[in-house]
């Protein structure tokens, strides 16, 4: 409004004194539909509307996992090298430092243990917000530490991933870390300890083609990405068009290559279900 046309109308706030509305009370999901932010995180990040999965990060996986989200991180520390001192448009390192502060975190996985409706899980969390959920060492590393730890004390082990493949900044490191995982998965399928692997989006390249298709039981969350490549990757490479829901978690369902689709706020309940089918455990509530 005109400041002439606010003083005739006795309004008289400075500009200084203006209040912007805050940033972040609505959230506006990709099919159109506005949900306030409070009741979003209320509804498990989901748009109640259309029921769109907003993606969340491990903070928020292990509040609806964990009993009282009370669980105890494992390897928390763990930070990458720079082995093979790579610099694209920057510095590995100085990409890993802007990471870090950007989302407080030390790498693209943090793993726990705790809780889940009574009884002890050990959880493997992929952050995408750092590097893109991209596999490297760290990545590697603390999976098969979690997967030692879940052998040790003989406790059922999730991975929740959110990937958008291996680390290019530590080229032929990070492709080792697909036969680390699936080695020591191999070992916990060898001890009959129960690996559930949930794909959520985007779920892609390294990691799709290691531990996230090595589950007892493979779970997805609606309409999530997954997939080896990228869609336009795989259209360009065979000259083929692709089908309208290819790579998405329905698709994969249909396709067998998935046992479940399961949306957020069953999550916890799902799991353990499953949990107990693997062990043969009595039916609980």
């Amino acid at each position: 409004m005109s400041w002439f046309k606010r003083k005739t109308k006795g309004i008289t706030t400075t500009t200084e004194e203006k209040k912007d509305t805050p940033k972040g009370l609505w959230y506006k999901s990709p099919t159109g539909k506005i949900i306030d932010t409070e009741e979003l995180e209320k509804n498990f990040f989901v748009s109640p509307e259309d029921g769109y999965h907003v993606r969340i990060g491990s903070k928020e996986y292990f509040q609806i996992l964990f009993d009282n989200n009370e669980f105890k991180e494992l390897d928390p520390n763990l930070a990458s090298k720079d082995p093979l001192k790579f610099e694209d448009t920057k510095k590995y390192p100085d990409r890993l430092k802007a990471a870090e502060a950007k989302t407080n975190l030390k790498d693209a996985v943090r793993c726990a243990v705790g809780k889940s409706k009574g009884k002890d899980i050990v959880v493997a969390c992929m952050d995408f917000a750092f590097i893109g959920g991209s596999m490297g060492s760290v990545v590697g590393e603390k999976i098969a530490r979690a997967g030692e730890y879940a052998l040790k004390k003989k406790l059922p082990f999730v991975i929740i991933s959110k990937s958008g493949g291996a680390r290019m900044q530590e080229a032929a490191l990070s492709l080792m870390q697909l036969a680390k995982t699936s080695a020591k998965l191999a070992q916990l399928a060898d001890a009959g300890i129960p690996y559930i692997s949930l794909c959520t989006d985007p779920t892609t390249g390294g990691t799709t083609a290691s531990f996230a298709m090595l589950g007892d039981i493979n779970i997805s969350e609606p309409g999530a990405l997954i997939g080896f490549a990228g869609p336009r990757v795989v259209r360009d490479t065979t000259g083929q068009e692709l089908p309208e829901d290819f790579q998405t978690a329905e698709f994969l369902l249909e396709h067998g290559f998935l046992d479940f689709i399961t949306e957020r706020k069953d999550l916890k309940n799902k799991i353990n279900q499953y949990i107990d089918l693997i062990t043969n455990a009595p039916l609980r509530p």
